[in-house]
């Protein structure tokens, strides 16, 4: 009885967000946005209070808050994704694979053709839908491989192959609450910051609800960047290669590791030669991993598949839809196939600003120019589906920014665009996000930028 009435606040908490999750998983369609929003703003304030108030005022422990996070995410346990399709395609790409077939080089539509025979193959194409039936596979080997793995445990299964990932998911996320929390400590800030991403409700419904492996791909790059800052760069560089091969977002990153081996301040045992072994470590990484698949038939099918994603797709885009709107208003058309090959060659040219511009003495300093870099280029991009901004996110733990806080809870607002009907996106509710994140961004940049100049004047 003194232990309910101790902890009765944060149990009553738990117990309210736990009902929320399982609303979430079994009784919610993508369609019904309202009910989306509600459930979604109420769990982002049962999080506020666990990290905020019952964390912070010591009345949980570390482990035991992490336990609860764990808990919510098994509420999705045998819950068939309803946010997004995606999965059907991993199903798919996995039962492939085991059969000995390229995901690279059939697509769902065309695979009957070549005699290709997939455990319901039917409900599978039905499900991803016509447009990603059409296309060849477009995620990364070690992504593969964990697809791979379902089918081999429960390859006539679509809910047994949804299980097996979301352990696999669940797993990754453990793996950076506990990385995060280390890497936390080298940066002397509140350990407390990594459930800003493993109880965020924005995490658990995208990647342990929603299937998507953004999750593992950074599980790999967080536990590289705790080697890294304790000058362990030979088994950084091999987990960055694996984080490339299963989204290839890291590959951004990778400029901004010049200057953090060149600095004189970070340490005199890291030079332009360990920097050169690192780059040469992360390219064989990766290539081992895509040499099963190599071909240049693969070459060719890969790279149009990521060419869609900056020529013709478009979602929850921002500084892209403003451009879209000067093109219809100048020439009459979409101007995607032009801007979609521009906007990139910007996003370098930034990230070399930051490479230039921007100090390295610190690992807060470069993971700083992390979290600017991702942040810019999904500003730029033609499309942002929500669970992008996982990246954002973790790197955001690891600074003194928190817009990717906000943006995690805005880019909810996206899945309006979803009705019963069809596809319609609201482009105020677009504008209202984006609006949102880049005021707090800009407020945020103009503090920490006052506060950096007040204690330039103390130390003169």
């Amino acid at each position: 009885m003194n232990f309910i009435k101790t902890y009765k606040n944060p149990i009553l908490v738990a117990l309210v967000s736990a009902i929320l999750y399982l609303g979430f998983a079994y009784n919610l369609e993508r369609s019904e946005f309202v009910k989306l929003i509600c459930f979604y703003s109420a769990l982002f304030i049962t999080s506020y209070l666990f990290i905020e108030k019952y964390l912070s005022q010591h009345q949980l422990r570390f482990w035991v808050l992490a336990s609860i996070g764990i808990i919510f995410r098994l509420a999705f346990i045998v819950a068939i994704p309803n946010l997004s399709q995606d999965f059907f395609r991993f199903l798919w790409d996995g039962r492939l694979l085991i059969q000995g077939f390229s995901p690279y080089l059939f697509t769902p539509a065309t695979s009957s053709a070549f005699a290709v025979t997939i455990a319901q193959s039917q409900e599978l194409i039905e499900g991803m839908g016509a447009l990603n039936a059409s296309h060849f596979s477009n995620y990364p080997p070690v992504n593969q491989l964990f697809f791979a793995i379902a089918a081999l445990f429960a390859g006539k299964s679509i809910l047994g192959s949804v299980i097996v990932l979301r352990m696999v998911i669940i797993l990754a996320d453990v793996g950076i609450l506990y990385f995060g929390k280390k890497v936390l400590e080298q940066l002397n800030l509140p350990a407390k910051n990594i459930f800003w991403y493993f109880l965020s409700p924005f995490i658990i419904i995208e990647l342990t609800g929603n299937l998507h492996f953004e999750g593992v791909m950074l599980f790999f790059f967080v536990w590289a960047l705790y080697l890294l800052f304790k000058r362990k760069w030979f088994w950084a560089a091999v987990l960055i290669g694996l984080s490339v091969s299963v989204k290839l977002l890291p590959l951004l990153f990778l400029p901004l590791f010049f200057r953090w081996f060149s600095n004189k301040e970070v340490s005199t045992a890291l030079n332009l030669t360990s920097l050169l072994k690192f780059y040469s470590i992360i390219g064989v990484t990766i290539l081992i991993t895509f040499l099963p698949f190599l071909s240049s038939e693969f070459i060719q099918n890969f790279a149009a598949t990521i060419g869609l994603w900056f020529q013709n797709f478009e979602f929850n885009a921002s500084v892209y839809y403003i451009i879209r709107w000067i093109g219809f208003q100048v020439v009459g058309w979409n101007i995607i196939g032009t801007v979609g090959k521009i906007l990139p060659m910007i996003v370098i040219l930034f990230i070399l600003g930051l490479l230039f511009f921007k100090e390295y003495s610190t690992p807060q300093q470069l993971i700083t120019s992390m979290l600017l870099a991702v942040s810019f280029y999904f500003l730029l991009s033609t499309t942002v589906h929500p669970w992008y901004i996982a990246t954002p996110l973790i790197l955001s733990v690891f600074t003194n920014y928190k817009f990717p806080i906000v943006w995690s809870f805005v880019v909810i607002l996206s899945y309006s665009a979803y009705e019963k009907e069809g596809f319609d996106e609201n482009l105020w509710l677009v504008a209202l996000e984006y609006f949102t994140v880049i005021g707090v961004a800009a407020w945020e940049f103009t503090r920490f930028k006052k506060y950096r100049g007040k204690e330039k004047l103390l130390n003169c």
